[in-house]
């Protein structure tokens, strides 16, 4: 399904708007690198310290508000930076802790569906223990109602980090079930693109902790779940066409350090 023109000019402007407010916020990094200032240039040495800074933070500043938007033709709700809940029960906080516990020593394989269903036989049971969650990076609601919790990353994670990632989820969906025991909801983590293409995403540290299946959404099928299929290739041409359309203003700024100082 190819991208609606109204969303594509949509995208289009969040990616102009991202950019300019990155570029206005910007201070480059002031650590002394004389050898290489003189090398390449204080000018490329500036775009560089800009590259890192975008990437540090692209999952907020152009990945999210371009999934919310390109989800609008497809789910009927969907919204950025949302809190799953405020509370989870005691039996379901003791059932997300053997599933970890389970799955840290290989007792049990990653196996969402049935997760789902373990914390919803407890999520009112015992005493509400006030929590506050990681916020959800994009809801959304389908047309059924089924509720996807998504967590945005754009790095490589570490065998370390997916496992709170995998906590995270689990609470999410606790907290949600607490609210609404019958609700439908997944959470999930969502790669915009692949590190690893062209190969597969076959990150190892990702086995034996998330539910490949129910789990997780790399580059295509990420773009496919937003908006169908070819989601992700119009997305990769907005994209190109946004970096040639703001070359000679990204240019023209980054001339100013040629000769100054950062």
């Amino acid at each position: 399904m190819a991208i609606q023109d109204q969303i594509r000019e949509e995208i289009r402007q969040v990616l102009i708007q991202g950019i300019r407010e990155k570029l206005h916020k910007f201070k480059p990094e002031r650590d002394p690198m004389p050898f290489q200032a003189r090398l390449l240039g204080k000018d490329r040495l500036a775009l560089y310290s800009f590259i890192h800074s975008l990437n540090t933070n692209f999952g907020t500043t152009i990945f999210e508000p371009v999934a919310v938007t390109l989800a609008q033709s497809t789910f009927q709700s969907s919204e950025k930076q949302q809190i799953a809940g405020t509370a989870i029960s005691s039996e379901a906080h003791g059932v997300i802790q053997r599933i970890m516990d389970g799955l840290a020593v290989g007792e049990r394989g990653p196996d969402k569906l049935r997760e789902i269903e373990e914390i919803r036989a407890v999520c009112q049971s015992g005493k509400m223990i006030k929590v506050k969650p990681t916020k959800v990076d994009l809801k959304l609601l389908s047309s059924n109602g089924t509720m996807y919790l998504i967590d945005i990353k754009t790095a490589k994670p570490n065998a370390g980090e997916f496992k709170g990632y995998k906590r995270t989820m689990l609470e999410w969906v606790a907290a949600s079930l607490a609210i609404e025991p019958l609700a439908s909801v997944h959470s999930l983590i969502a790669i915009p693109y692949n590190p690893y293409a062209l190969k597969p995403y076959e990150r190892w540290t990702v086995r034996g902790m998330l539910d490949l299946n129910h789990e997780l959404l790399v580059a295509e099928g990420f773009g496919t779940f937003l908006a169908g299929p070819g989601t992700y290739e119009a997305l990769l041409d907005i994209f190109e066409q946004v970096g040639i359309e703001m070359r000679p203003e990204i240019d023209a700024y980054f001339a100013k350090f040629q000769n100054g100082s950062f």
